[in-house]
């Protein structure tokens, strides 16, 4: 099978993971107009080429929050990242350390912490934090954590309340699953997950399961887990789990300037400018839009990260080219793993890196450090609307 982008990968996991949960991965909330803005805007920045200049000896490696990447990309943290494939927190996270780039597990993942820390053999992986009511279960995860030798703690700033998904509400994707007619028909139709999942014990979720006071079975995990994300997060909670913690911490959901300047003041190691993927607040900016006024607000002093409509290599230079030490892949990785599995991430990382390093050598750069907005044309940086951007978009390949 010849794979050569990222919307070839979509496509594949679309055929092969159960609708439900495919569509848990591809859907912003209310109009998905801030999910397609994601996309649209990255889209619209232009390149300036450059010719007759010395790009022998590339390379795309880079430095995150202190740590050697193979490219200034890691993967971001994904919720049920274990049904889009069946242990699929672990085969991303294999794939990551093979490949040399971060992978940050979720708080709501279904491999649990332990789980993924064994099956790498305890090589560094980050790990994002929700901050829940129950402030001893949130401690008993940062130890968790440091007890797996995660390199970075990610705590997630903008899911206090939920955002509306209308797919997943139409698809009656709950916990556990409401098993209709026709999502089962659905799941029947779909014979290599439903082996792989028959195969796996990981089928809940492995991080609050049996670690959250009274939690050991999923009823008692719904009832938990609907009264324990906490609407009073503040900054100070941010200073307590520093100190908790002790290592390095990156702040998720910052999309605006005077909260990263805050997340700097709360002593935060880096920030990642991000809209949660569209899935929030529907009618807030692309985070690409946002991204340059950030950077402009806090200079060097805290390292800013970007997540948000990345689908190819492109996008990501783009990203570091407005001033991003880093970037996430959530989706792209997703796509890659619904596929093929561990093959898939490790095919979605290779693709991203390729365009990434071939459009680097078009705008006449060999080395990520040099990347600068110098790549790109003035004209089109976010001045006017994006033309159609509220239309369906129907995916392309670089």
């Amino acid at each position: 099978m010849t794979i050569t982008c990222i919307e070839e990968l979509r496509q594949l996991a679309r055929k092969r993971v159960p609708k439900m949960f495919y569509d848990y991965v591809d859907a912003g909330s209310w109009t998905e107009y801030s999910y397609r803005a994601n996309e649209a805007d990255l889209r619209r920045l232009e390149f300036r080429q450059r010719v007759a200049v010395d790009i022998a000896g590339r390379s795309t490696a880079s430095v995150m929050l202190g740590q050697a990447v193979a490219m200034p990309v890691a993967i971001a943290p994904t919720g049920l990242t274990g049904m889009i494939h069946p242990d699929g927190e672990i085969l991303a996270a294999r794939a990551a350390k093979k490949f040399g780039t971060p992978f940050t597990l979720s708080t709501m993942s279904i491999c649990s912490i332990e789980a993924v820390a064994q099956a790498t053999d305890y090589h560094p992986f980050w790990f994002q934090l929700y901050v829940m009511r129950d402030r001893q279960f949130v401690a008993n995860l940062i130890d968790r954590a440091k007890a797996a030798n995660c390199g970075a703690l990610v705590v997630t700033m903008d899911l206090q309340v939920f955002g509306q998904r209308h797919k997943d509400i139409k698809n009656g994707l709950s916990t556990p699953p409401k098993m209709t007619l026709r999502n089962l028909l659905n799941i029947a139709g779909k014979p290599r997950w439903c082996r792989n999942m028959l195969a796996t014990r990981n089928r809940n979720f492995g991080n609050i399961i049996g670690h959250a006071s009274g939690v050991d079975n999923i009823d008692a995990m719904v009832e938990w887990t609907a009264q324990q994300f906490d609407p009073r997060l503040s900054w100070q909670d941010i200073e307590w789990i520093k100190q908790r913690w002790g290592g390095k911490l990156v702040v998720k959901g910052i999309m605006d300037a005077d909260d990263a300047r805050l997340a700097v003041e709360a002593g935060a190691d880096a920030l990642i400018v991000s809209n949660h993927g569209g899935r929030q607040l529907d009618g807030v900016s692309s985070s690409i839009t946002v991204l340059p006024e950030i950077v402009a607000a806090v200079g060097d002093r805290i390292e800013v990260h970007f997540d948000g409509g990345i689908r190819s290599g492109q996008d990501v230079l783009k990203a570091i080219a407005l001033g991003a030490k880093g970037t996430y892949i959530g989706r792209s990785m997703l796509y890659g793993l619904g596929a093929l599995g561990e093959e898939g991430v490790t095919m979605a990382l290779n693709i991203i890196r390729n365009e990434f390093d071939l459009s680097m050598a078009f705008c006449g750069k060999t080395h990520v450090a040099s990347i600068d907005a110098g790549i790109l044309r003035q004209s089109v940086m976010f001045r006017y609307p994006s033309p159609g951007r509220n239309h369906t978009f129907s995916g392309r390949c670089v």
